[in-house]
């Protein structure tokens, strides 16, 4: 069986010689990851129209449908199709899309779902280069017709790939909401201005295999492996951000003396716009960390960071420049991460001007007691963590809801999120009670950056006036698909977001 099983190269020569032959090929490529009686039928189609099928996999780094999937690993899906006697050769595809392997074996027919037929509902686009690339090459599309399963439906009913509590939440939530509830306020957000402030961060992570302890020093002795670095802090959330809005200005401070820019605007989306100010005699802010690369497990952290107030000339540039532009953008999203961007002033421009505030101050190491979200007087939403929330209102100890009453009387907002980590996250929106949204997996590669992934795109979706709660489920679902992901090592994407979305709710 595992003799059907071919690398890309080999099918192109087998498909090569097919067509010399004068045998018709045949392509398919999907996931297949839960096979059933409906990838059968269409596998059946496609060896009536043909003399050689052949049948392409996605690895399973590019299969973008969330935590959890795909459920059996590539060589095992490869078996059970390479199982199928009607399937001649099956290969595992290396890239994210069917172009490259459609270019490698030059199918007669390219086969596929009748749920592709329409172009314009496939939210990857790839559809439409998928066919044009078959037709470059001679070949046609066929979209089948008959029976149709879906493997997400399958796995979410018949397997546990969620924690019991989100499994029981979303049973209820399939009830209550379609896809189409998720994907008309993100493509409301397609025409939306929006300006990004905050802190730029780069995190730098040194890769080591902890050796132990010296003989003569109380240390911890590392050996180094590699070293990877990435725009973090402002910079991630203006990419996210960048995905879903028409525009993203980001407004932020660099160090001149060592601004890493050329790195920073290569990081960045395409739709982010960065409108750098600089901190003379500094370096842009590095935190760099010791990982023990086994569990992606963070043994010690080197900040290098000035904090103090920007220099006064510097300061009053930077609000004035927001004063004078903050009435063209839809909405202001506010990454505080408490590195000396932000002062007094500029909260008041930004509170008195915004037509809508989105903010996130966070408390760290360096901060811890100074960067409360309090210091805002108002904003229409606010997204924080369960510590830095009691941390504003001095308590330790009462339940979320009672915090978020201490919030309000703090500032004027209508609209909080609490995030809580493994506990998923608590909607208070005025007028409403607590609602809560369990976390989506378990499955936690690195935490870092998953509160600012939730915080990007609920801040936008509720400033375009989409249900907090709605929003702050997709926040949940980015937040999930953000913790399997190293660093800031690959940028989660719109379609990704939507595939997601619609696997949830399957």
């Amino acid at each position: 069986m595992n003799e059907k099983i071919k690398s890309i190269d080999e099918l192109s020569t087998i498909a090569a010689q097919a067509r010399a032959d004068g045998r018709k090929v045949v392509l398919a490529h999907g996931v297949f990851d839960i096979l059933h009686i409906g990838h059968k039928r269409h596998l059946e189609v496609g060896k009536r129209n043909g003399e050689l099928l052949l049948v392409t996999i996605t690895t399973d780094h590019h299969v973008n449908k969330g935590p959890g999937r795909p459920v059996f690993p590539e060589q095992l899906r490869a078996e059970m199709l390479a199982g199928l006697a009607i399937v001649d050769h099956v290969g595992i595809s290396p890239n994210p899309g069917a172009e490259y392997v459609i270019e490698k074996i030059r199918p007669d027919v390219y086969l596929k779902g009748s749920e592709y037929s329409a172009e314009e509902k496939d939210v990857t686009g790839r559809i439409t280069t998928e066919r044009t690339t078959v037709e470059q090459y001679g070949g046609q599309v066929l979209f089948t017709e008959d029976i149709t399963f879906s493997s997400s439906n399958l796995a979410n009913v018949a397997l546990q790939i969620y924690p019991e509590e989100a499994t029981e939440f979303l049973n209820k939530l399939r009830r209550r909401i379609k896809i189409d509830d998720l994907t008309a306020p993100l493509d409301a957000l397609a025409n939306k201005r929006c300006l990004i402030v905050g802190d730029t961060i780069l995190d730098e992570y040194i890769y080591v295999e902890p050796l132990g302890k010296p003989s003569k020093e109380n240390i911890i002795s590392t050996r180094y492996l590699e070293r990877e670095i990435f725009c973090g802090g402002v910079g991630a959330t203006a990419n996210l951000v960048g995905q879903f809005c028409g525009s993203a200005d980001l407004i932020t401070v660099l160090g001149a003396a060592e601004s890493h820019e050329d790195f920073v605007r290569g990081a960045l989306a395409p739709k982010v716009n960065l409108m750098p100010f600089y901190r003379e005699g500094a370096r842009t802010t590095v935190k760099s960390r010791l990982v023990d690369p086994g569990y992606v497990r963070k043994l010690i952290e080197v900040a290098y960071l000035v904090d103090e107030p920007l220099p006064a000339a510097t300061q009053a540039e930077v609000n004035r420049t927001i004063d004078r532009t903050i009435d063209q953008y839809d909405m202001v999203i506010v990454n505080d991460f408490g590195h000396g961007l932000i002062d007094d002033e500029l909260i008041d421009i930004l509170c008195r001007k915004a037509r809508f505030l989105a903010v996130n101050a966070q408390t760290n190491s360096a901060n811890r007691g100074f960067n409360l979200v309090t210091k805002y007087p108002r904003a229409d939403f606010v997204c924080i963590d369960d510590p830095e929330a009691r941390l504003a209102v001095a308590d330790r100890y009462s339940p979320v809801g009672a915090v978020v009453e201490k919030l309000r009387k703090r500032m004027q907002c209508p609209n909080f999120i609490i995030t809580h980590g493994r506990l998923g996250s608590v909607v208070a929106a005025e007028g409403r009670d607590i609602e809560r949204i369990p976390v989506l997996t378990k499955q936690v590669v690195d935490t870092i950056g998953a509160g600012d992934a939730f915080f990007s795109v609920a801040a936008p979706l509720v400033g375009s006036g989409c249900d907090p709660f709605l929003a702050g489920f997709i926040g949940n679902a980015v937040g999930a698909m953000k913790i399997r992901i190293v660093g800031h090592r690959h940028h989660i994407t719109r379609p990704e977001v939507v595939k997601y979305l619609t696997s949830l709710l399957k």
